[in-house]
């Protein structure tokens, strides 16, 4: 089963949109029922089976699969969905990307969080429209958390699907090393631009569906200012969620170990180095920091997530990096 909790008698949501709240490493599932089923994003490859299962379960034929944006716990299922069937909707930028078989492709090496390989069949722009399930459904690009970042607006219904844009929590962390120095300030602009459209129901990638979308927006752009305010905050910021995804995803690290994993990683030399720290300095900070906050818990000599999270079977990170990913056999397009 998925863990989590469909929407069921969720009387905001009509009833061609099912609804499920999933804790990480996975995004929550979001399927668009009617003529063209579509699901936003696909979770983590470690819980693709899962996925399908319950795509399965409230879908007779899924038409296509739409990407808010390409990291791991977004993408993780499309691969197999591919397989199945569906088509694969992604911002163009991304897109293109990943048909080039980029390296960088879904920050996936940098990350150091498998992805399994999929191509794009349609790449989005901004203003396009999609239909998905019987509805009309307007392409947002609203770069910030990732330069390819797309929302989905749904003007009668006035539904908005956020992605990583922000939560009823947080908002989405930036890369100032692989994006710029402007990533922030990028991403503030984004969330105004959804704010102006005054959604009546926002669906976020993670956490509950905020139950004011007016109060949600107002304490995601205090957040997002933040980050365009306090560079440093932001890289702080970004490494801490890098670092506890790294530790759900693999049922924790070994204490003795985790130092060598975090000197081993890009994300990590890159912020010691926005951060005027040596990357042996910087990973010591992390891991105090994360423990005295109570982020981290140590347990048998080995440090794990505070947060709640579905635990991961060590054979499903085998997918191998996008580097060694298959050629693509070609668009199909939908």
């Amino acid at each position: 089963m998925v863990s989590g909790v469909d929407s069921g008698a969720d009387e905001r949501l009509p009833d061609w949109v099912i609804w499920r709240q999933r804790p990480f490493p996975d995004a929550n599932l979001l399927l668009i029922d009617g003529r063209e089923p579509a699901l936003v994003d696909s979770g983590f490859v470690g819980h693709a089976q899962r996925t399908a299962e319950w795509v399965r379960a409230h879908s007779g034929n899924l038409t296509r699969v739409v990407n808010t944006h390409w990291h791991a716990d977004h993408v993780g299922g499309n691969g197999l969905l591919q397989a199945g069937g569906a088509g694969i909707a992604a911002g163009a930028p991304d897109a293109d990307a990943i048909a080039r078989r980029d390296p960088g492709c879904c920050a996936a090496e940098y990350l150091d969080q498998p992805v399994a390989p999929y191509t794009v069949d349609e790449p989005l722009d901004d203003g396009q429209l999609l239909r998905l399930g019987d509805a009309d459904w307007e392409v947002l690009h609203t770069p910030g958390h990732t330069p390819g970042h797309v929302a989905l607006w749904q003007p009668e219904e006035r539904l908005l699907v956020v992605g990583d844009a922000l939560s009823d929590y947080d908002v989405g962390w930036v890369n100032l090393a692989l994006d710029g120095p402007d990533a922030a300030t990028t991403a503030v602009a984004s969330l105004q631009r959804l704010a102006d459209l005054e959604p009546r129901v926002l669906l976020p990638a993670h956490g509950p569906i905020p139950a004011e979308p007016t109060a949600a927006f107002a304490a995601a752009l205090r957040r997002g200012r933040r980050l365009v305010d306090d560079p440093d905050g932001a890289i702080w910021y970004g490494a801490r969620r890098i670092f506890a995804f790294a530790l759900m995803i693999r049922g924790g690290i070994s204490a003795d170990e985790v130092e060598s994993y975090l000197l081993a990683r890009a994300w990590l030399v890159d912020a010691a180095a926005l951060l005027r720290r040596t990357p042996e300095t910087l990973a010591a900070e992390l891991i105090d920091t994360m423990i005295r906050s109570g982020a981290v818990v140590v347990r048998d000599n080995r440090l794990h997530a505070a947060a709640e999270y579905s635990p991961v079977m060590p054979e499903t990170l085998q997918a191998p990096f996008p580097r060694a990913w298959p050629a693509p056999a070609g668009r199909r397009g939908l």
